[in-house]
């Protein structure tokens, strides 16, 4: 492992700048198989910041974030609720994808609470660019990361309201139009 998030830290503190820093995290162990850090996007300052678990397969690909089958589902969900993506803030608690192969797919794997950790510093900046009014955390380890083992996220004098969002886009986008499942679009 290499210097903690906190050490590689710009001076001057914007999301281009972070971003920037970020692709030379080795924090910890998980950019040893990621394809590339994967940095927050959207409006900066934002009202609203919306904060996922990490990135997935097609993130790592294209080093954006929520691109894939989960980020499909997100910008319906945007869209039906009449909010342009482009005018939030869109990121992941940890910031490089975590995996096992099976066959020739990637699959998922949770991060754990030092993945987690070595990715704080780079959430706890990106809140102060941002500054937004409220967070949305997208799952569980989003909500963990702030209110359970990883402890709060406070931010200097200035702290935003979180609120969690109990289901997270991969899941609904994998439930969606199954039987016994709820409708792809809102009624």
């Amino acid at each position: 492992m290499g210097k903690p998030a906190d050490e590689l830290l710009p001076e001057q503190l914007t999301i281009p700048n972070l971003a920037a820093a970020a692709e030379d995290c080795e924090a910890c162990d998980l950019h040893a198989r990621a394809t590339q850090t994967v940095f927050g996007e959207g409006g900066a300052p934002s009202t609203v910041m919306l904060v996922g678990e990490q990135p997935g397969d097609r993130e790592d690909v294209e080093g954006r974030p929520f691109v894939g089958p989960a980020g499909r589902f997100l910008d319906s969900a945007l869209e039906a609720a009449g909010i342009d993506r482009k005018r939030v803030y869109v990121t992941n608690i940890v910031k490089h994808f975590k995996w096992v192969a099976r066959g020739k797919r990637r699959i998922h794997q949770s991060p754990n609470q030092t993945e987690v950790l070595a990715c704080r510093p780079w959430l706890q900046a990106e809140i102060l660019v941002v500054k937004p009014k409220v967070i949305v955390a997208l799952g569980a380890t989003a909500a963990k990361a702030h209110w359970a083992g990883a402890g709060s996220l406070k931010c200097r004098a200035w702290e935003p309201r979180w609120w969690p969002l109990c289901t997270r886009p991969p899941f609904c986008a994998r439930r969606i139009g199954k039987p016994g499942r709820p409708p792809s679009s809102p009624t």
